[in-house]
């Protein structure tokens, strides 16, 4: 099916006449009160030259997230731009990803967003990929327009994330879109074969007092699992003997599994303007209003393997079928009322959330017997303030199950101040209380040490966060997070398999972030860096002392008329030696270790990436330092990182 949704996507796609876009930097607007009607770029910027219309105009091409944060359709080449050109299109300066695209990511910095109130399923490593309802994006355009992403990968395959936004009056927006990877990989048995499709839509009333907007997404996540290189093969590759240069000549510990995320998601916000009084001599306006949120999703983690393998020791069976399924219902009622009264706008809210997460059967050891299901529903209320005044911004927000089967909180605090352009200072206070994800409750599997049942106590975290944001001078951020009953993996000591704990005592994570780039002329230094530390608890979460990345390029318009924009350098990239986490397939997460520590190598990518109109093309020697290094490169333990490899890609944007 989603083979067949992408077919008729592209079919759809259209290129027609190329807008004029603002080279300016679009990727962010500064925090502006949001109206009643959710459009927090409403602002009127001089007009650009677009050649269907002299009266469009760049910032009609409107990007809408989950928050009613607008942007616009950016067709400017940065080096953020290349930091995102990826599968995720996310920068993963705090991630170490796995070598083939579409496998796991291992984390070399946390940050906790303190705003989560219900549990999740589990098998983390492979939801990097995954769509959640923060990430779907909703468009309001004049006219038709495309954007269409295509990378090359490692081998046999490619990459393509296509879009198209319409619109069948000024009231209706809609788009289709379909992200696709296909990589087999340099190693055995590391194929990515995922497929996700969305369809959004925006519909408002002429009256502007209905509004509604929703999205539907199927995906389909399978990954090939290996479970690493053998000792011998780990031999072969730190050593550098060259028979093996061609990796798939390596032995894995096995050539038969598989994992797969499936997922569907139905969702929708709308809202009825009850009251609305408008008044152009006051900056807040004054209305009230009553809406509601759906989200019905249901998600599948499988994993397969044709015979049991005894590095997971005894099985039950031959054949592995491991298969959670998870559903959730989610509904969340609000009343919100803006006014000069209330300095803005207050929210009052009430959610049910009703979940299933089960196994095909009861499990039956001689030491318990292990439910084949978690389910259950809670009922939380909550409050929203958010102000504005002049350049000040306070946005309070608060969540507490008082009823059913979960308990939990999220409280958090922000407070914002920004110039006009010289900079922004943002501070945060949070407060989470939540259940662990449900694999830490519960887990069945054919492998008799993967089955357990647990009573964890709800993790508890708090934190504060400030950021100094200014392009003039620096980006600086400090967290000082603290976590109670942190649930972790971890081997046992007597099985040697892996399996769900959690922390008696407090722990203590520190960061501190910096960027900045520098300029010469044509030339730029981009500097990213993280010093770390987990002053309590560090023999339960483990991170490198510090993490940078640091970019040296050139940057130019060529040839006559300036029709093409250059940027070319190198990217190095290092993070500090650790006890880095292990990966485990048949749970899809990460665990602790304590035989060797990772890191310590460093990373150097050239690049040749340049804008014609609205196309991005992106040209990458990765990782080009492999053949003249150590081979100490790894994403975790017995699972390398990728060696040299030439990436191209593009980005193109159409306008009708």
């Amino acid at each position: 099916m989603l083979r067949k949704l992408s077919i008729l996507i592209l079919l759809l796609i259209t290129s027609g006449i190329w807008g004029q876009i603002n080279d300016g930097n679009l990727n962010t607007l500064d925090n502006r009160y949001v109206d009643v009607y959710g459009d927090t770029a409403k602002i009127y910027d001089k007009e650009v030259e677009v050649e269907l219309s002299d009266k469009t105009y760049y910032h009609d091409y409107k990007v809408i997230d989950y928050k009613m944060d607008t942007t616009y359709i950016d067709t400017t080449l940065t080096m953020k731009k290349y930091y995102k050109f990826n599968l995720e299109r996310k920068d993963a300066f705090e991630l170490m990803p796995f070598h083939n695209p579409g496998q796991a990511y291992n984390n070399l910095a946390y940050t906790f967003k303190g705003n989560e109130t219900y549990p999740k399923i589990g098998a983390r490593a492979q939801h990097f990929n995954y769509f959640e309802v923060e990430d779907i994006k909703y468009y309001s355009v004049p006219t038709p327009s495309t954007e269409l992403m295509w990378s090359t990968v490692l081998e046999q395959g490619h990459l393509l994330d296509a879009m198209f936004t319409f619109n069948l009056s000024r009231q209706f927006n809609a788009s289709l879109s379909f992200k696709s990877i296909r990589s087999l990989g340099k190693y055995r048995h590391s194929l990515t074969d995922h497929g996700a499709a969305r369809i959004t839509m925006s519909y408002h009333t002429k009256n502007k007092r209905y509004f509604v907007r929703g999205h539907l997404v199927a995906q389909d996540l399978n990954n090939d699992q290996n479970g690493g290189l053998t000792e011998e093969s780990l031999f072969y590759f730190e050593s550098n003997d060259p028979n093996f240069s061609d990796r798939a000549r390596l032995e894995t510990n096995f050539t038969d599994a598989k994992s797969v995320i499936r997922g569907n998601r139905y969702y929708f916000d709308h809202f009825y303007v009850l009251w609305d009084k408008k008044d152009s001599l006051k900056s807040i306006p004054s209305d009230l209003k009553i809406g509601h949120q759906f989200n019905f999703e249901r998600k599948h983690y499988e994993y397969e393997q044709g015979s049991a393998n005894s590095m997971f020791g005894p099985a039950f069976s031959r054949e592995i079928n491991d298969d959670a399924k998870y559903s959730k219902f989610y509904n969340e009622a609000y009343l919100s009322l803006n006014s000069p009264i209330t300095l803005g706008e207050v929210r009052f809210k009430v959610n049910n959330y009703a979940y299933n997460y089960s196994y095909k059967s009861v499990v039956i050891t001689p030491e318990e017997v292990i439910d084949s299901k978690l389910e259950g529903n809670s009922f939380a209320v909550g409050g929203e303030w958010h102000t504005r005044f002049k350049k000040f911004n306070l946005d309070v927000d608060a969540s507490q199950v008082i009823s059913g089967n979960l308990t939990g909180h999220a409280y958090s605090a922000m407070a914002s101040f920004k110039t006009d352009s010289t900079f922004q200072v943002r501070a945060r206070a949070y407060s989470n209380n939540r259940s662990p994800n449900f694999n830490f409750l519960l887990n069945q599997s054919d492998y008799k040490y993967y089955n357990w049942q647990n009573d964890f106590k709800n993790e508890e975290i708090n934190g504060i966060d400030f950021v100094f944001d200014s392009e003039k001078w620096i980006y600086a951020s400090a967290y000082l997070t603290n976590i109670g009953n942190y649930a972790y993996f971890a081997q046992n000591e007597d099985t040697g398999q892996v399996e769900p704990r959690q922390y008696g005592e407090n722990i203590n994570y520190f960061k501190i972030k910096l960027s900045k780039e520098i300029r010469f002329g044509k030339f730029a230094l981009d500097n990213q860096f993280i010093y770390q530390q987990v002053t309590s608890g560090e023999e339960v979460l483990r991170v490198p002392d510090f993490i940078t990345r640091n970019t040296l390029y050139y940057a130019n318009h060529i040839f006559k008329g300036k029709p093409m924009y250059l940027e070319t350098g190198v990217s190095f990239s290092y993070f500090s030696k650790y006890l880095m986490n292990s990966f485990n397939p048949v749970l899809n997460e990460f665990y602790l270790q304590n035989d060797r520590e990772y890191g310590g190598f460093p990373l150097l990518d050239f690049f040749i990436n340049f804008r014609v109109k609205t196309m991005r093309v992106f040209f990458k020697l990765e990782h080009f330092n492999s053949g003249f290094t150590e081979n100490n490169y790894y994403s975790a333990p017995t699972y390398p990182y990728r060696d040299f490899v030439v990436r191209l890609g593009l980005v193109w944007n159409f306008f009708i």
